[in-house]
């Protein structure tokens, strides 16, 4: 060995000696790097000319990869041989390529750098000398070189957490594995003074033509086997030629933890590397030789059970059917005397006059029942499989709660449904509040001509829906239903000192003379009965009486269709609905 000015020596990989990926390194498997000077760089960050740190002497022993380090004379350098000199970092690790492995054991391998790593992949690659002297008397040090062969891969080594580096050995270009591991081998070997590629060399082409025929024929006898056009091409390509497109893939903190991370977001450990523009053959590789490996992966674990429903919010559905009023049969008929006439009026006598009689209409709606229903079927051999929960239990509350939602919405607004849909619930039995008869909904308007600012449109609609409470004659104090929109614009306006109007939904609500706000999520985009963009409909629900048989009982059935193998389930009720107090609600809308 030629002398060589170190500041620390150790094992760069101890052969014989089971890492902890499983790989073990074979004696003299990198012993064509003796003597060879190569970059030593922190924990295999090829990226950053920073993380350079020196460079490192190799020497082939039996017992493995000896190497001596020499740290720059830079701050990455320096601060490296002080945590060396201190015991902070202890260990190196090799990256290698052109791997040639007999099962989990590298029999091939050319070093292109060494690492000073916090933990090696291989136990005995350890730092045994701390001490700064000359140890080769022929080198006199000199530049670091970098090899750039294609071909395999390994980076060996360990993670910060302590965990070995997954799958150090990759297959790159079919050709450039078996055509460098060749290389290797023919060097290695010596003939009467020369080594094999000098023979090569020596040859002519049709002597070179020929021996490629007899490796060619070699091969497949040592396979046993027919091979395929890629194998054919690979055991004709000059062996003494390198390939530089082989795949290079450095196992390392920043590529394979930072996939790792990332598989939960991907759904699946391929899909992660996918992302991470790695090859499927790549992948393949990392797979340790086991196709669909995923196929050992544990099954994953259900949540919820039963499935949780996606739907919109429907805390409004239970305030309109907890609100409105139930009566047990489902004809009613509604009777008034408009006692609003003139002639109504009581008069006053002078004698000698005629008395005139009051005079006064009276006014009559009927109001009868429509069928609204909701149907499913399962079929029984899914309903025998699935035993996690009782799917016919959650089928019959989805159905429970989506009828109770379209009740809710025809009470107010109706299904939305076109007139000609064969599914429409009829307007007639099931009245609308929103576009009822002026007798029983107020129709207001909300101009806005020269407005220029939502804010400003809002504040017209403030003022408006007070103004028009002088004509509500409803019970009680009533609730507005609204858009989420409306609600929000409203909250937002401020006074000319950026200070809010109302602090709360309480507070807006007080300003509106209502008893609270509810947004309805239906009510996004629906027209009024005048035209316009409905923004709110007011009304206590008392006012609105829902009429069913049987005390408004909802009917459930179940059925089997024995041809199909079907279980049919239906729930329905048959009802009707209507707003029987005159001047009980106020359909606001802006102007067309």
């Amino acid at each position: 060995m030629a002398k060589f000015d170190y500041d620390c020596s150790g094992w760069a990989t101890k052969a014989k000696t089971k890492c902890y990926d499983g790989l073990t390194i074979a004696p003299n498997a990198f012993q064509e790097c003796d003597g060879k000077v190569v970059t030593m760089v922190y924990n295999h960050d090829h990226d950053n000319l920073e993380n350079v740190l020196g460079h490192c002497l190799l020497e082939n022993r039996p017992g493995g990869m000896y190497c001596y380090a020499k740290f720059n004379d830079t701050d990455t350098g320096r601060t490296a041989k002080a945590c060396v000199e201190n015991g902070d970092l202890n260990a190196f690790s090799i990256y290698a390529n052109c791997i040639k492995k007999t099962g989990n054991t590298v029999q091939h391998g050319i070093i292109q750098e060494v690492s000073l790593v916090l933990a090696g992949c291989n136990p005995g690659a350890l730092i045994d000398e701390v001490v700064k002297h000359s140890a080769d008397e022929d080198y006199e040090g000199g530049e670091a070189f970098i090899y750039t062969d294609g071909g395999l891969s390994i980076a060996h080594g360990l993670d910060p957490d302590g965990e070995p580096l997954d799958d150090l050995v990759h297959s790159g270009d079919a050709a450039t594995d078996e055509a460098t591991q060749e290389e290797a081998e023919m060097a290695d070997e010596q003939k009467d003074g020369k080594t094999l590629k000098e023979v090569y060399n020596s040859m002519t082409p049709e002597q070179q033509e020929c021996c490629h025929a007899l490796m060619g024929m070699a091969l497949e006898e040592r396979d046993g086997e027919e091979t395929d056009d890629e194998e054919e091409e690979t055991v004709k390509q000059n062996v003494f030629e390198k390939d530089t497109k082989g795949t290079m893939l450095k196992h390392s903190i920043d590529e394979i933890n930072k996939v790792v991370k990332t598989a939960k977001t991907c759904g699946t450990m391929k899909a992660a590397f996918a992302n991470a523009g790695i090859e499927d053959s790549e992948v393949d590789a990392l797979c340790h030789g086991i196709d669909n490996i995923d196929w050992l992966f544990p099954e994953d674990h259900l949540l919820d059970t039963p499935p949780r429903i996606i739907d919109k919010p429907d805390d409004w559905v239970s305030v309109v059917m907890g609100g409105v009023k139930h009566i047990p049969f489902s004809r009613f008929k509604s009777l008034f005397a408009d006692l609003t006439e003139d002639d109504a009026r009581a008069k006053g006598y002078l004698k000698g006059n005629y008395k005139t009689e009051e005079v006064f209409g009276l006014l009559r709606r009927s109001t009868g029942p429509t069928t609204v229903y909701k149907k499913q079927e399962l079929d029984r051999d899914d309903v025998v499989d699935i035993t996690s929960f009782d799917v016919v239990a959650w089928l019959r509350n989805e159905m429970r709660y989506k009828l109770n939602r379209e009740l809710a919405l025809a009470y107010i607004l109706g299904d939305g449904r076109m007139a000609a849909s064969r599914d429409k619930i009829d307007e007639n039995c099931i009245r609308p509040v929103f576009n009822d008869a002026d007798l029983f909904t107020i129709k207001v308007q909300v101009k806005t001509t020269g407005l220029s600012t939502v804010e400003d449109k809002y504040k017209a609609f403030i003022k408006q829906a007070i103004r028009a409470r002088k004509d509500y004659r409803g019970s009680g104090t009533p609730t507005m239903f609204t858009t989420e929109d409306a609600l929000t614009e409203m909250l937002l306006l401020e006074d000319g000192m950026g200070r809010p109007l109302y602090t709360d939904e309480a507070a807006l609500a007080r300003k509106l003379r209502v008893a609270k706000i509810v947004t309805i999520p239906e009510m996004e985009g629906r027209k009024g009965a005048k035209g316009g963009d409905l923004a709110a409909v007011i009304v206590n629900l008392a006012d609105y009486t829902v009429g069913a048989d049987k005390g408004g009982a909802v009917s459930m059935f179940d059925d089997f269709d024995i041809d199909f193998n079907a279980q049919k389930y239906l729930i329905e009720t048959r009802c009707s609905g209507a707003l029987t107090s005159p001047y009980s609600a106020m359909a606001i809308e802006w102007a067309a």
